[in-house]
């Protein structure tokens, strides 16, 4: 063999070796991101997880808000991302307990049953108020001794919590907004920041106000976060005091 096709051979074997070391490491880093992203959402491939709506304000009672629908959308690619199948179901319709399945509970405590469920068992220090005659106290967010009230289309706040009751339990993701626009924003938010909110807490509970900025012109875009509220909506609020 002269030494042109021994350069050539041995220039194959580098590439082929190169590229394989490539592979793999793609691979690695690929199969590690994926497996901490079905840690976060409790979603391990082949399961399944819950997706559960309020009613549309003002309109039958079965009847779902189109924005609610769009939560979904957002963060239906996450789930199937993970390999995992999601059930729809009306907050009336969900009469199970949690931490056997996954699930996304949308819509304040108002127009979803389940949401106020969640919220007096595992964030007691959380108050909302449900009042829907039109004023500014109406879908107040009181945490942490601070009040969060919203102005229609100018400025409205989304509570998202990942709530878990005991190890290894599946967690409940909550997108509690004071309007159907900013349960999407919730959605839209936790679609994109997973990925630092699952270094920030890992396996853990947390419970996050964000503030939805000018919704009458940019829609669910523009989301700030505001607090972490975590110890204290965990904390009865009596005992807060």
């Amino acid at each position: 063999m002269n030494d042109d096709v021994r350069n050539i051979v041995l220039g194959v074997i580098a590439t082929a070796v190169s590229g394989g070391f490539g592979w793999f490491g793609r691979t690695y880093l690929w199969r590690r991101r994926l497996r901490r992203k079905q840690a976060f959402f409790g979603l391990p491939t082949g399961s399944d997880c819950l997706f559960v709506v309020g009613r549309h304000m003002g309109d039958s009672d079965r009847s779902v808000h189109r924005n609610d629908a769009f939560a979904l959308l957002e963060v239906s690619a996450l789930i199937k991302d993970c390999g995992a199948t999601v059930q729809i179901v009306t907050h009336d319709g969900a009469r199970q307990g949690f931490g056997e399945r996954a699930e996304f509970c949308v819509g304040g405590p108002s127009s979803n049953s389940r949401t106020a469920a969640h919220l007096a068992s595992m964030l007691p220090g959380v108050r909302i108020n449900i009042d829907t005659d039109p004023g500014p106290e109406r879908g107040a967010i009181t945490v942490d001794g601070e009040t969060y009230r919203w102005d229609k289309g100018a400025v409205e706040y989304v509570l998202l919590a990942r709530l878990t009751t005991r190890e290894g339990a599946r967690p409940v993701f909550l997108l509690c907004g004071q309007t159907a626009v900013s349960n999407q924003a919730g959605a839209r938010y936790l679609a994109r920041h997973h990925e630092r909110l699952a270094r920030t807490y890992k396996d853990r509970a947390f419970a996050l106000v964000l503030k939805v900025v000018n919704s009458q012109a940019y829609g669910p875009d523009v989301t700030e976060l505001v607090a972490d509220v975590t110890d204290a909506a965990r904390t009865p609020a009596a005992a807060a005091v």
